[in-house]
């Protein structure tokens, strides 16, 4: 099966790229929420705060694009991870049509903006310089002397508040240039990355790839937002989503690795399917229980990727192998591949599996197949009773897909025990199917409007 990267290339977007640069603490972050309108980026008062780029779509005047925030851009690096930003940023100024050259008028002209400036002159793509930080129209006398920076006139707003990036967005669209309208795409697989801090997600996306799209860093939680790319698997489009490592609450500092945590669980709600990395070479962890039930409370399809198997003992291997066995039992559906991501093994496996997920997800049973393993299922093991109360259970029919999802219809949902509701799903997963998911059942009461609800996992 053949796999083919698609991001980065221009004809391909469908949209033009608008990049925010410049250097550390100006305020890129505040003004890419407040061109898209939500909270997206982390903003924290903290230099280095965005490190990988960030990608949104977004429109003005009717015309649309794609915004690009940036970390903190150092011409010359003094650290690997300063080193780092300063590729992920020179890749998004390949990529831009336009850009929005941020400074603070506040602090005023620095050496950094002087090495940012004759390296944007450089280049062929359109400049916008932004003064930000003018909160008051007072502060707009400060942005003159940004006029020697050689990129045109400053228009000073204040991300902040608001203050005329409306103007901003007017010289924006005056430079975009025209893209031909693309038809609109059919619902394509979305696959989060999932995992703690650490344990080698972004090595992973740049494995499946093929470029360093992601910073990879031996320092944990160096990505911190979650970031979306465009692939292909074979002739089907695939949405990847890196995202942030996640720690327990407990550990989670207030600021950045709190909307952090936040992102990764929103990746997990917008995902199909969502690949938990789990770090080999530990073991089986707490957190990556924790985890695990993020994915299985949402109702999404899950792939367990157990990473650094390269660096693990065959003692131990055999160790880790049975946790997965005894303690993923709650979400015993998820297939489970030992990887390694630095070395690149097993890395082909893994979109495979993730669309034999989804595709399964997808499913719907015939009415009158459910009928008859209905029929057959309640002959093999008949409803349960509670005292002198018998579950009694009349039809069934499937309400959705993606998550497939199953409506009993009884004369009491109280009566439906646990372990009932357990052999049931079991029973339609061993005549249907549904790998790698969980399945949503409900059962409602019949000539009644109250129902109840039975999740997997959890005791009625």
């Amino acid at each position: 099966m053949t796999m083919t990267m698609t991001i980065g290339v221009k004809v391909n977007t469908g949209k033009p790229l608008v990049a925010i640069v410049g250097r550390a603490n100006v305020g890129k972050s505040s003004l890419f929420n407040s061109i898209v309108g939500q909270r997206t980026a982390i903003v924290e008062d903290l230099p280095g705060t965005t490190r990988d780029r960030l990608y949104a779509d977004t429109s003005w005047e009717g015309k649309g694009f794609t915004l690009i925030d940036t970390g903190g851009l150092e011409i010359k690096p003094s650290t690997p991870m300063s080193q780092s930003i300063k590729e992920q940023v020179e890749a998004a100024l390949a990529e831009a049509d336009v850009l929005l050259f941020v400074v603070d008028v506040r602090e005023g002209l620095t050496a950094s903006d002087w090495d940012i400036a004759e390296r944007l002159r450089r280049s062929s793509v359109r400049v916008i310089l932004v003064g930000n930080k003018a909160d008051d129209p007072r502060h707009d006398l400060l942005a003159a002397e940004f006029n020697r920076l050689g990129c045109g006139e400053p228009i000073t707003v204040s991300a902040h508040h608001g203050r005329n990036v409306h103007d901003m967005l007017d010289r924006v669209a005056a430079l975009l240039p025209l893209f031909p309208e693309i038809p609109p795409q059919p619902d394509i697989m979305k696959v989060a990355i999932v995992g703690r801090p650490n344990v080698g997600k972004s090595m992973l996306l740049n494995a499946i790839l093929g470029e360093e799209r992601a910073i990879v860093s031996e320092v944990p939680g160096t990505t911190r937002d979650s970031l979306d790319t465009m692939y292909r698997l074979g002739e089907n489009p695939v949405l990847l989503i890196d995202t942030a490592g996640m720690r327990r609450r407990g550990q989670i500092k207030a600021g950045i690795e709190h909307y952090s945590v936040l992102r990764t669980v929103r990746a997990i709600a917008r995902s199909d399917v969502s690949v938990l990395v789990i770090d080999g070479s530990e073991g089986v962890t707490a957190q990556d229980l924790h985890i695990a039930g993020y994915i299985h409370d949402a109702y999404k399809g899950t792939a367990i990727l157990v990473n650094k198997w390269d660096l693990v003992s065959e003692e131990f291997r055999q160790t880790v192998a049975q946790q997965i066995q005894e303690r993923f039992k709650f979400v015993a559906y998820a297939p489970v591949m030992f990887i390694s991501a630095k070395l690149r093994q097993g890395i082909e496996l893994i979109l495979p599996q993730a669309e034999r997920v989804w595709r399964e997800r997808q499913l719907q049973v015939p009415e009158e197949t459910l009928a008859e393993f209905l029929e057959q299922a309640l002959a093999h093991h008949g409803p349960p009773r509670s005292g002198t109360k018998e579950l009694k259970v009349y039809s069934l029919a499937q309400a959705g897909t993606n998550p497939p999802t199953f409506t009993f219809s009884v004369n009491d949902p109280e009566l439906v025990h646990f372990s009932y509701r357990r052999y049931l799903e079991n029973s339609l997963r061993q005549s249907y199917g549904y790998y790698g998911s969980p399945l949503f059942l409900t059962f409602r009461k019949r000539r009644r409007a109250r129902s109840g609800t039975i999740r997997p996992g959890k005791e009625s």
